[in-house]
């Protein structure tokens, strides 16, 4: 079943569990994340970062293949545009067949992320797409640090955004960074700002780079009130390891080969996110 987020998110908050958002690019990442939802029976969430979109695979291209395999698919599957930073690529996207999109506005102030988030909300209500924004900035982790305390978002700002885009979901910054941390550092989160937050909003919250943060985090996390996990390395790494296991142990395998025992390979640390954030067994 194809759907937006709006409702799977709602339902996640509600319930108080985390649908996770896997980011994939092609047709085998985005095949081995839908059946590894078939199999644990949960929701899904297909992510396509901005810098992928325009770099190897476009809207027009993807938007159909997703929407065909989640129409086939028996759980619940929706197509998000993530961290779009441009109002055309975000409505380019709508068009094309997204389901969702995720309007990254946070190099702006308060005042200009609010008008740019709340005019790709009025545009995706014409298609009914749902919006997820972004208050405070989830960095990109280069160095094994967090986010900076300083780009962590304030719940009283998150709770004027909130009320002023009406958006569907709210990507927030309290720990967690984007990209592969070294090894044996796991990030520290600041619950009592992600708790503040949920009290003053009530609305599904989402944790960005959720790879590497630990499964101590990601449990409190979603009992503190996240409802979506995005996870984009963690993934691809598993992508990696296979191919080079494959050709270590068969330097001359068929391509098709490889990248079908990728696919394969993948399925399971997307079924371990899956039993991790507590969506077993909720979709419809």
């Amino acid at each position: 079943m194809y759907v937006s987020m709006k409702e799977m998110l709602k339902k996640a908050n509600e319930n108080n569990y985390a649908v996770m958002a896997i980011n994939c690019f092609n047709l085998e990442t985005v095949r081995a994340v839908i059946a590894a939802a078939e199999f644990e029976k949960a929701p899904i969430i297909v992510n396509i970062v901005e810098d992928h979109l325009l770099r190897h695979c476009d809207s027009g291209l993807i938007a159909p293949v997703v929407k065909m395999l989640g129409e086939r698919a028996n759980i619940e599957v929706a197509l998000n545009f993530d961290h779009g930073t441009e109002y055309g690529h975000l409505t380019e996207a709508i068009i094309n067949g997204f389901s969702s999109v995720m309007v990254d506005a946070s190099r702006y102030d308060l005042g200009g992320n609010i008008a740019l988030t709340k005019r790709v909300v009025t545009f995706a209500k014409q298609y009914n797409a749902s919006v997820e924004g972004e208050i405070g900035c989830i960095g990109a982790n280069a160095d094994g640090s967090s986010t900076q305390y300083t780009m962590y978002s304030d719940p009283k700002e998150a709770k004027i955004f909130a009320d002023e885009t009406e958006v569907d979901a709210l990507a927030i910054s309290f720990g967690s960074s984007h990209g592969n941390y070294p090894d044996g550092i796991i990030p520290k989160f600041d619950f009592q700002r992600l708790k503040a937050i949920k009290d003053l909003t009530k609305m599904p919250l989402v944790l960005h780079g959720g790879s590497g943060s630990g499964e101590e985090n990601i449990l409190k996390a979603v009992e503190f009130g996240i409802n979506k996990i995005n996870v984009g390395c963690d993934f691809l790494n598993a992508c990696t390891k296979s191919t080079k296991d494959q050709l270590k142990e068969n330097p001359d395998i068929n391509y098709f080969e490889l990248i079908h025992k990728v696919e394969e390979d993948s399925i399971e640390k997307v079924r371990y996110y899956i039993r991790l954030s507590g969506s077993k067994d909720q979709s419809i």
